[in-house]
């Protein structure tokens, strides 16, 4: 009878932490599905952006470019400026 009682509060434990467990994931799967979503728009985008004429590539790069802090952007800036010099690239 003991071990009825232990396995019951046991099934218990673990059905409330595998309804969270299940909670979760499921709200992972969810937000994945989301990502999926979102991430066929963004190239359904950079297409619109190449058929109209727009270098792809370069439009990568201001938007990688956008996402930096000021501070960051102008440091790095100067930093190529300076190699570039030093190649004699510029």
């Amino acid at each position: 009878m003991a071990k009825a009682a232990e396995k019951r509060a046991e099934n218990e434990t673990y059905g409330i932490a595998a309804d969270r467990l299940r909670s979760l994931v499921e709200r992972i799967e969810r937000l994945e599905e989301e990502r999926k979503a979102l991430a066929g728009d963004i190239r359904d985008i950079y297409a619109e952006a190449k058929s109209a004429g727009f270098d792809v590539k370069v439009l990568r790069q201001v938007i990688r470019l956008r996402r930096q802090d000021q501070a960051e952007l102008e440091e790095q800036e100067t930093l190529l400026d300076l190699y570039k010099r030093a190649l004699g690239m510029a």
